[in-house]
């Protein structure tokens, strides 16, 4: 009876699995989402209301995490590592967003986008030097595409001083 060893899997186990992880993440926001926009008329497909495309979106993700959920369970599924402390994300991913909140009016979007992926970047600690100069620049176009130029929001390209 002894011939091969199965090694159990605790819940602790399973709950270090990224599939897991991700799942249960999915599933939560979706849950959130869907909480959240339970007072939103929903329509039909034709007339949609408020409620129509948020709470789809959620039911979509509801079902890819309950399916990223079930692959976690797969016995080659991969686990994560110990961790180093998290300290720096927890600090200097806000950090970059209120830099960016407090840069874009005096200094425009695009020095407010460089200096929100440098401090974002310095959560990381393999953030390499062309990673966070072409996340940049993408984020500029885009910005520039999406918001400036394709919407038309008045917002400061450049600084006030420039």
């Amino acid at each position: 009876m002894s011939g091969g060893t199965a090694a159990k899997t605790t819940p602790q186990q399973f709950l270090r699995r990224k599939d897991v992880l991700a799942g249960l993440m999915f599933i939560g926001v979706a849950a959130f989402g869907l909480w959240a926009s339970r007072n939103y008329p929903i329509g039909t497909a034709v007339r949609m209301g408020t409620g129509y495309v948020p709470r789809l979106l959620c039911w979509i993700l509801l079902g890819l995490g309950c399916i990223v959920f079930i692959q976690g369970f797969r016995a080659s599924a991969v686990t994560l590592e110990p961790s180093p402390p998290i300290w720096r994300s927890v600090i200097l991913i806000p950090a970059s967003l209120v830099v960016f909140a407090y840069a874009i009016g005096p200094l425009g979007v695009i020095a407010a986008i460089v200096l929100l992926v440098v401090v974002g970047s310095l959560a990381g600690k393999d953030s390499r030097l062309v990673e966070v100069i072409a996340a940049a620049l993408v984020l500029i176009g885009l910005t520039l595409l999406v918001f400036v130029w394709g919407i038309g929001l008045p917002i400061p390209v450049w600084p006030e001083w420039w």
